[in-house]
């Protein structure tokens, strides 16, 4: 049994999934956390499956790499500690920071600086001559004019230094770059409490199909387990509305994307650890939207795990502790995809109508719902009130079941109404890059 240590975690998704994974692999792990309280329990009074699983809490100021390490010596000196990890991309440098202090498997601290920082990884692309759109870094809305003077509208603003897609737009005149700027410079902090850069990222747009390349990289050798495509809830935010594993690509298509892949993670230097990279299949060529240099979120690890038969966050764990990741196990699984609900306006929804066929669906693995809840805007993944997880033994069949799952419901709002979820039918394609 080795033990690990995990260095603050997201709340739900890889956060439900990976303690008890960790549990039924035989290890243990010790969470370090700035606040217990950031990992509340449920609406039925369980303990969230962070706390729960942890063999031991240890608070510290993790949002201090210096506090952390300290932290994570003090542990060390007192029980052994195999490898360290996080799920939460806030906390990726910290993690790197530790492993190299402790000696243990990881990704080199400044990589995964760069690596986290969207204009960074721009910047590097540009460096090794990595095929990239145009962009610019502005920290002043004078500044965000004058570079959209010279990138040329439409444009996609971002932040450089969140995630869940959080205040990325599309851009089309000055009064939105302005509103942009504000907005995604208005915080100080993020939601875990952490300094940000307060810059906006201008980048051209770009059209063509969205998908994600899910890999795992150890001693500089990248191998791509495969190729996500995603659908969009449509403007103004362009939400994804859910994914589908593994995409309906040509054969050409996978190989060039693929070889895409490896270039932009040689150009980042990243030698270990799983990735995401969102790309968006120009014709041009691929394009990057995004690199993450950690698992795919939006429940994409479970449709590799059905297909491919290996869990995306076991290999995580196996990387962590230095091991050689598991190769695929033939399932009778060849498809499957995730549907998000989303609601299609601001309100309070108190019910769903339609989830007794969800029970009886012999298609449907899973299906989860969030209710009573207070609905906005869709503006980001942080929209989903549920979601439902469908497989299928036909190749690119998975998609169009979970989307007819979704759009069997129906919402009901507290002022009597009701309402189909957002995005059935999805928008495959095109939308900003950014998403």
């Amino acid at each position: 049994m080795a033990t690990l240590l995990m260095v603050e975690s997201w709340l739900r998704s890889t956060g439900h999934s990976l303690p008890p994974l960790i549990r039924r692999l035989g290890h243990d792990y010790v969470l370090l956390t700035k606040d217990p309280a950031l990992y509340p329990e449920s609406t039925s009074g369980l303990r969230h499956p962070v706390r729960a699983n942890a063999s031991e809490i240890v608070r510290a100021d993790t949002n201090d790499p210096d506090a952390a390490v300290a932290a994570a010596r003090t542990v060390a000196s007192r029980r052994r500690i195999d490898g360290v990890l996080t799920t939460c991309d806030y906390y990726l440098p910290t993690v790197a920071t530790i492993a190299d202090a402790l000696s243990l498997p990881g990704a080199r601290p400044d990589v995964l600086h760069t690596a986290t920082r969207k204009h960074r990884v721009r910047q590097a692309l540009d460096d090794a001559g990595v095929p990239n759109v145009g962009f610019a870094v502005a920290d002043s809305y004078d500044a965000a004019r004058d570079a959209a003077m010279s990138l040329g509208y439409p444009l996609v603003a971002k932040p450089v230094d969140l995630n869940s897609g959080t205040a990325v737009q599309r851009v089309d005149d000055d009064a939105a770059l302005k509103d942009a700027f504000h907005e995604i410079t208005a915080d100080e902090r993020n939601t875990r409490g952490q300094p940000r850069e307060r810059v906006m990222l201008l980048e051209q747009l770009v059209d063509g199909t969205e998908v994600s390349v899910e890999a795992i990289t150890r001693d500089g050798e990248t191998t791509i387990v495969g190729i996500t495509d995603k659908s969009l809830a449509g403007p103004p935010a362009f939400v994804e509305s859910g994914h589908m594993f593994p995409a309906e690509l040509p054969e050409s298509a996978v190989a060039e994307t693929s070889a895409y892949v490896r270039d932009v993670l040689a150009a980042l230097d990243y030698r270990h650890g799983l990735s995401h990279t969102e790309l968006r299949l120009t014709t041009d060529g691929p394009r990057l939207i995004e690199v993450n240099p950690r698992q795919a979120g939006g429940y994409i690890f479970d449709l590799l795990h059905l297909v491919t038969g290996v869990h995306p966050l076991e290999q995580l764990v196996r990387l962590s502790l230095g091991q050689q990741p598991r190769a695929h196990e033939t399932t009778d699984i060849a498809s499957a995809a995730v549907f998000f609900v989303i609601s299609p306006r601001p309100g309070t929804v108190v019910g769903v109508v339609g989830t007794g066929a969800l029970d009886v669906d012999p298609d449907v693995v899973r299906w989860q719902l969030s209710v009573p809840a207070r609905a906005g805007l869709p503006r980001s993944n942080d929209a989903y009130l549920g979601h439902v997880v469908v497989s299928s033994a036909s190749p690119c069949d998975a998609r169009a079941k979970a989307e007819a799952a979704v759009g069997s419901l129906r919402l009901r709002f507290a002022d009597g109404t009701h309402a189909q979820p957002l995005g059935v039918p999805s928008v495959v394609s095109p939308a900003p890059v950014g998403s």
